[in-house]
């Protein structure tokens, strides 16, 4: 970013007085009358102490006067300037004219004569001593110590640990929900329960159930024989047969004597005609109506748990690779089961995540919640915690997301010993510059170009490497009333090491605060900062000068 230089140039003494007329002319006269006589209230003052000066002059009504206006009385200071108090006397009138005084600095002074003009004659008054005294200090009484050192001032605390107290309740929120459920492990269902047993326990167990039923109490046969052979038909379905659900009884029964044949089951011809014999009289109640006695169909059921225990005995027991092959196939289950459970965990946090950056954006804008959750060096800044001081005398008011710090400026060997310059400066580099600066001329001037500041400082934008500086000027008041000047535009400035430019804003606010004193703020930052724009304008709007004590 361009460091801004105070760039102070020969300043032209331009003569000018506000002539205050009073023209107390009736009628034309060839001869006119006037004496003129000057006082002070006071030979001797302190430093800053004010005193008055008086001119007093007695003319009669066909003069003209002329007071003196403006910084006549160097080296003392003109701070004020009273309304001309008129008194008549007959046909004379006695006008007087008061001035305050002031200097800042202990000496012995003269107040220079000062020119009257009466009509078409010219008066001077007498030059008067005075003597401005150092404010006493009684050393015996208060010691004289050292300067003391700067001390560092830690910043005052800001309230981002509630933000961060309610992210981490947002999310811990998140993660209890997440782990409530998905990863917790759920009480088991009784179906579950009873889906996690062997086939040949479920078998068994589904008769108790089948026990526990009103089938037979209502007469229900028809539910009753579809629960039994369910009950038969699952059991081979996963032991023996693994389309005996889908298979009708022909099929079934077909299927159980070929695997008989092949050594595979060892089911005796008996207990296959059983199964055979249930089965089809199963499948009469179900779809020919017919009505078995009750009493049959409770042998039919202590019949199929005898043919399920009889199947059980005839398979073969499982080899071990079998067995292997089992368990590693339930890993494999359980890795599938765990790998689901993370891609839903994932899935969900990236949902509420993308949810939430599209309802702040909805509402604050996507810049804003990225610069949010990425940061932003200005967004930092203007929403940190920003520091109101005092820079230089007279002093300039301002505040600032980070202290300005005392900047070294030279000074050209032609001005050396002319003028103190006061500088203070803050950089955000490639981003934003703040820089306050104060220049007090040793010797007043009659009057103060401003425009010259002003252009001295564009000249040394410009000779900095900006181009294209687009410049604007108007007037200017701070919010406790000191009028300026403030120039504002636009200019391309190169980053450094860098033959790449950035478009930029700058701001100058100059102000004469005195015939000795100018005083001028130096803004500038990127144009596409859009976090610089409203702390600029904050920096602006905060501004005061004050003047010193008299």
């Amino acid at each position: 970013m361009l460091n801004y230089g105070l760039c102070i140039t020969n300043f032209k003494t331009k003569k000018s007085r506000s002539i205050i007329f009073y023209i107390y002319l009736v009628f034309s006269s060839w001869f006119s009358f006037a004496q003129v006589s000057s006082a002070i209230d006071s030979t001797s003052i302190k430093i800053g102490e004010q005193i008055t000066y008086q001119i007093q002059v007695e003319t009669d009504t066909t003069s003209l006067v002329v007071f003196p206006e403006g910084q006549t009385f160097s080296p003392l200071e003109m701070i004020d300037s009273y309304p001309v108090d008129t008194i008549k006397n007959k046909d004379k009138y006695n006008l007087i004219k008061k001035y305050g005084l002031t200097q800042f600095d202990s000496g012995k002074y003269t107040i220079p004569k000062q020119k009257i003009i009466v009509g078409d004659k010219t008066f001077f008054t007498d030059s008067l001593k005075v003597e401005v005294n150092n404010i006493a200090v009684d050393t015996t009484k208060q010691g004289l110590y050292e300067i003391k050192p700067i001390i560092d001032v830690e910043k005052p605390s800001s309230n981002w640990w509630k933000y961060l107290l309610i992210i981490l309740l947002i999310i811990g929120v998140i993660a209890f929900l997440i782990y409530w459920f998905i990863w917790r492990k759920k009480p088991l269902t009784e179906q579950e329960q009873i889906a996690l047993l062997p086939p040949y326990d479920r078998a068994k167990l589904a008769l108790k159930k089948l026990d526990e039923s009103h089938y037979l109490e209502n007469e229900n046969l028809k539910d009753y024989y579809s629960d039994l052979t369910f009950i038969i038909r699952k059991y081979l379905d996963e032991k023996v047969y693994d389309r005996a659900l889908e298979s009708t009884t022909d099929e079934l029964i077909g299927r159980l004597k070929l695997l008989k044949e092949g050594n595979q089951v060892d089911l005796s011809n008996d207990d296959i005609k059983n199964l055979e014999s249930i089965l089809k009289r199963a499948d009469l109640v179900k779809f020919a109506k017919s009505a078995p006695d009750i009493e049959l169909a409770k042998i039919d059921r202590d019949t199929i748990d005898v043919e399920i225990d009889h199947v059980k005995e005839a398979l073969p027991e499982p080899t071990e690779e079998e067995k292997l092959l089992d368990a590693k196939y339930r890993e494999e289950l359980e890795r599938k089961k765990k790998r689901n459970k993370i891609i839903l965990t994932v899935a969900l946090s990236l949902f509420l995540i993308a949810a939430t950056i599209v309802g702040f954006s909805i509402k604050y804008g996507f810049n804003y919640v990225k610069d949010t959750i990425i940061g932003h060096q200005s967004k930092e800044l203007l929403e940190g915690d920003w520091v109101s001081s005092d820079y230089g005398f007279p002093p300039i008011t301002i505040s600032t997301p980070e202290v300005l710090k005392r900047i070294e400026t030279p000074i050209p060997n032609e001005l050396q010993g002319q003028m103190k310059v006061n500088t203070f400066g803050f950089e955000q580099k490639a981003r934003i510059t703040i820089v306050v600066s104060n220049t007090v001329l040793v010797q007043a001037q009659d009057s103060l170009d401003i425009n010259q500041a002003i252009e001295g400082n564009l000249k040394t934008i410009e000779s900095r490497g900006a181009k294209n500086i687009l410049t604007k000027n108007e007037k200017f008041t701070t919010p406790n009333g000191a009028e300026g000047v403030k120039t504002h535009g636009t200019l391309d400035y190169p980053l450094e090491s860098s033959e790449k430019y950035v478009k930029g804003k700058y701001t100058l606010l100059s102000f004469i605060s005195s015939n000795k004193v100018i005083q001028q703020i130096i803004l500038s930052w990127r144009q596409d900062d859009i976090y610089a724009d409203e702390i600029m304008q904050r920096i602006i709007n905060s501004i005061e000068l004050k003047k010193p004590d008299r």
